[in-house]
């Protein structure tokens, strides 16, 4: 069983690492992206991307942050030429997000950059080990999530 300390000791390294690997990952991840684009923005590009089409309540919902910042994000994107809105013709109040032809070709070519990155640092480790790690850390995310159902109770 743990002990008191050795959990203090273990929060800090979790909260010291944690901090660590995703500012180191996600300035890894930009420099990948280049000036076209912000690391948030890339991730609306990825999901419209897979969904192939959506709202900005369902980013909201999936990002988890207001729709204000939603409608901030889209609206750069839109400026930019990289996704289109379309307007349902049964609901007008509805509008679909989807990605242009340019805006499918950034994401490509950003997310084959990114790919090339990930690949490199996953090199560095053999398949035991990349294995366990993507088990554990997909078990954080499914804790991390009940966790969030549980606070809304």
């Amino acid at each position: 069983m743990l002990s008191h300390r050795n959990i203090n000791e273990l929060v800090d390294r979790y909260i010291s690492t944690s901090f660590s690997v995703a500012k180191r990952a996600e300035n890894l991840v930009k420099c990948q992206i280049g000036d076209d684009l912000t690391n948030d923005q890339h991730y609306m590009l990825r999901y419209i991307y897979k969904a192939q089409e959506c709202t900005s309540t369902e980013l909201a919902d999936v990002f988890e942050v207001k729709r204000s910042a939603i409608t901030a994000i889209i609206n750069r994107l839109w400026e930019k030429g990289l996704i289109e809105r379309t307007r349902d013709e049964k609901d007008r109040r509805v509008v679909y997000l989807s990605l242009t032809k340019n805006g499918a070709e950034l994401f490509a070519r950003t997310e084959e950059r990114i790919y090339k990155l990930v690949e490199s640092l996953i090199k560095k480790f053999d398949q035991k080990e990349i294995e366990q790690f993507m088990e554990t850390y997909e078990k954080l995310d499914r804790v991390l999530l009940e966790s969030k159902y549980k606070q809304e109770e």
